[in-house]
């Protein structure tokens, strides 16, 4: 593997490349004029069909560094034929998430609105048949996600034979959500003599491995230390208990007047909880976790880039390559699992030079994630303490009844210690009234019987004559043996 070094960071002007003139409008119309150092670097390198390993950080342009390029490669198949047979997959694009892989092709689409080529998306949890239908119809870029790729591949509804170029959008966090074996299969659908490009912010020694299997003499290009995290990002991480990370989230929205921020949690069970919980403090909320529809997700996310939404619940579904304008905090309520997390979190705000706050809530049971975070970073974390204002309102003391005679609720609480007489710091609890019921306050009076056995028993023993059996005692039934009753009474009537 190659690599090539870093230069200084400087300012380069789209029109210096050799880009078409419908790609370098369509580039105008998206409001961009300067390259960032990583599309500076990779474009010009993609544009000679050279294999690239893209390392940056989150929020540095990574999609336009290989779309752009890859685009204007393809101009030489561009036609106006409405036959599929001439719009075959010539570009693939693989994203780990759903919302990811949405974006690039936005982007896409975005970059390539004045050419004839045609480019489409197509992940899981919608119908698959409009999806069908735009492959059947032709395209030349294809932006999936590897699942629902493979579903479309087995269905026979495109084929993978003419692909030419091959991008592994943030493949780190496919390899950690289990993509491997899928990534495995689809490239084996694929020629042999392609351009393969991976792009990322974080490079794991996995990642590496896989780019030795699949790329050709690739050449590393890096703007920015491995694993590094935006400058223009402002890192602090509190010292908190796991009941005050609600209080603490909302001081520092009051405190430092955050028009919106994204809260990631670990599971989805708390990120629906935690929604739910922020919607109560009067914020405008919402979740975005696996288990919603994507429609719900799509949804979400739109209503969070207009401002119609302050805080948005996610969890790491939406760590990856999300690009939202202007975020100005991220709150990582729970401290992610893996490292590489906590660098794609904080990238999703601070993105494209704006500045941007990154606040992590950190608990005792956190420390070695912390520690692991440390070490990948490089950078020595400080733990603040964080003073709450104590909003939960008191709990007024029990009052007896007497209390509250000599006393109107409408008084308030200082109204009526400041009349009450002084007391001792101690008072003894207040008996509870007793009941005036003559016959349990009536003494225990003695039996005037004799005899100490129980009056059943002396009953028992007592001869039949001259004493009355005791009203509460039935007599025993006499039960007669078979036909033995008969013919005693027979008897004694004779």
């Amino acid at each position: 593997m190659t690599e090539q070094t870093v230069p200084e960071v400087f300012a380069t002007r789209f029109d210096s490349l050799a880009l078409d003139a419908k790609l370098l409008r369509a580039v105008i119309d998206s409001g961009y004029t300067e390259m960032t150092p990583i599309q500076a670097k990779a474009i010009p390198l993609v544009l000679d069909g050279r294999d690239v390993m893209g390392a940056a950080q989150t929020g540095t342009g990574k999609t336009a560094a290989f779309s752009l390029p890859l685009l204007q490669r393809m101009l030489k198949h561009e036609n106006a034929s409405t036959s599929p047979a001439r719009h075959p997959v010539r570009a693939l694009v693989l994203a780990p998430t759903r919302e990811l892989a949405d974006q690039v092709a936005n982007n896409v689409k975005a970059y390539s609105k004045h050419t004839q080529l045609r480019a489409t998306v197509v992940f899981g949890g919608i119908d698959m048949k409009p999806q069908t239908a735009q492959l059947k119809a032709g395209v030349e870029v294809l932006i999936a996600t590897p699942g629902r790729l493979l579903d479309h591949i087995e269905a026979k509804n495109c084929s993978l034979g003419q692909v030419e170029y091959v991008v592994l959008d943030e493949a780190d966090r496919m390899l950690d959500i289990g993509f491997l074996p899928d990534l495995q299969r689809i490239l084996s659908y694929l020629p042999k003599a392609r351009q393969t490009l991976l792009f990322s912010a974080t490079f794991s020694p996995e990642i590496k491995r896989l780019a030795e299997s699949y790329l050709q003499n690739p050449i590393l290009v890096e703007v920015a230390r491995p694993n590094a995290t935006a400058t223009n990002v402002e890192q602090r991480f509190y010292s908190v208990a796991t009941d005050d990370k609600r209080g603490a989230v909302l001081k520092l929205i009051k405190d430092r007047a955050l028009t919106q921020a994204i809260v990631f949690v670990n599971s989805k069970l708390g990120c629906a909880r935690l929604a739910r919980s922020f919607e109560r403090d009067g914020l405008r909320t919402n979740a975005l976790h696996g288990d919603k529809s994507q429609d719900e997700r799509l949804k979400a996310l739109e209503a969070f880039k207009r401002g119609e939404v302050d805080v948005l619940v996610c969890t790491d579904v939406a760590a990856r390559g999300l690009d939202i304008a202007d975020l100005p905090a991220v709150f990582n309520f729970d401290v992610p699992f893996n490292a590489e997390d906590y660098v794609h979190r904080i990238g999703r705000t601070g993105r494209a030079g704006a500045s941007g706050l990154a606040v992590t809530l950190v608990t005792r049971d956190d420390q070695r994630l912390v520690a692991d975070i440390e070490k990948l970073i490089k950078k020595k974390i400080e733990l603040e303490a964080i003073e709450l204002d104590d909003q939960r309102p008191a709990r007024p003391p029990r009052r007896s009844h007497e209390e509250s005679s000599d006393a109107p609720r409408s008084e308030p609480r200082e109204v009526r210690e400041r009349s009450a007489p002084a007391r001792s710091s101690y008072s003894a609890p207040r008996a509870a009234p007793r009941s005036s019921d003559p016959f349990f306050d009536k003494p225990y009076e003695p039996s005037s019987a004799s005899s100490d056995a129980p009056a059943w028993e002396s009953a028992a023993n007592a001869p039949s004559a001259g004493k009355a059996i005791s009203a509460n005692i039935k007599p025993k039934k006499k039960v007669a043996a078979l036909f033995g009753a008969k013919v005693a009474e027979t008897a004694a009537s004779s």
